[in-house]
C-alpha cells in the first residue's frame, strides 16, 4: 500500500523514477546532491516507491517522546556524538547486527555550497564491507534514481573522485549550491 502511494505520490507530481543495478541487502546511499530540504522527502518516496527501506543518521537527542516514535519508524538510527565510539564505528555495529540495512547518507554533510565531500559515508561502507549505492536527484529533468552500485577499492581519494564523477550533469534543487569537481 505505501508502495503505490509513494509510487502516485511522485508520479502526480511529475517525477520519473530511474532505477539501474542489482539490490543488495547492505549497502550506503551516497545521496547527491543535497540542497534542499525536500531531497528527503523526494528520497523517501523514490525509495518506499520501488519497495526498500532506507535508514538514515539523526542525532540521539532527537529520539526523545514522542519523536523517537516518528524518526523510529521512517528508518532515522540515534547517533551519539558523545561516545567514545566514532560515527563509523556505531554505523559498522548496526550493519553487523542486521541482516538488510541500507544507510542513506549526503557526502555534502550540508544543504549549503560545500567544495569537499565528508568521506565518512565511504569509510562506513569499507568497514562494514558494504558496496556503496550512488542515488542521485535531479530537479532539471525531475528524475529520482539509482547511478551504480560502487564497490570501493579502499583508495578514499580515487574512489570519491570516481563517485563524484556519476553527479555531473546532475542539477540540484538549487544549482548554486551543488559543486562537483567530478569529471566523466
Amino acid at each position: 500500500m505505501k508502495k503505490a502511494i509513494c509510487k502516485c505520490l511522485l508520479h502526480i507530481s511529475g517525477w520519473k523514477v530511474a532505477l539501474l543495478g542489482e539490490y543488495v541487502p547492505k549497502c550506503v546511499i551516497c545521496v547527491a546532491p543535497h540542497t534542499s530540504n525536500w531531497d528527503f522527502i523526494i528520497g523517501k518516496l523514490f525509495y518506499v516507491s520501488i519497495g526498500r527501506k532506507a535508514s538514515f543518521l539523526i542525532k540521539k537527542e532527537w529520539f526523545v517522546f514522542p519523536f523517537n516514535f516518528i524518526f523510529g519508524s521512517m528508518g532515522g538510527v540515534p547517533v551519539d556524538r558523545h561516545k567514545n565510539t566514532s560515527v563509523t564505528d556505531q554505523m559498522t555495529n548496526e550493519f553487523k547486527k542486521r541482516e538488510t540495512f541500507h544507510l542513506a547518507v549526503t557526502p555534502e554533510g550540508t544543504r549549503k555550497k560545500a567544495r569537499e565531500w565528508k568521506k565518512g559515508f565511504y569509510y562506513i561502507a569499507v568497514k562494514a564491507k558494504v558496496p556503496i549505492m550512488l542515488a542521485y536527484i535531479d530537479y532539471e529533468k525531475k528524475e529520482v534514481g539509482i547511478k551504480k552500485l560502487f564497490h570501493p577499492t579502499g583508495d578514499a581519494d580515487a574512489d570519491i573522485k570516481e563517485i563524484r564523477s556519476y553527479y555531473t550533469g546532475v542539477t540540484a534543487c538549487h544549482p548554486h549550491n551543488f559543486i562537483n569537481s567530478g569529471k566523466r
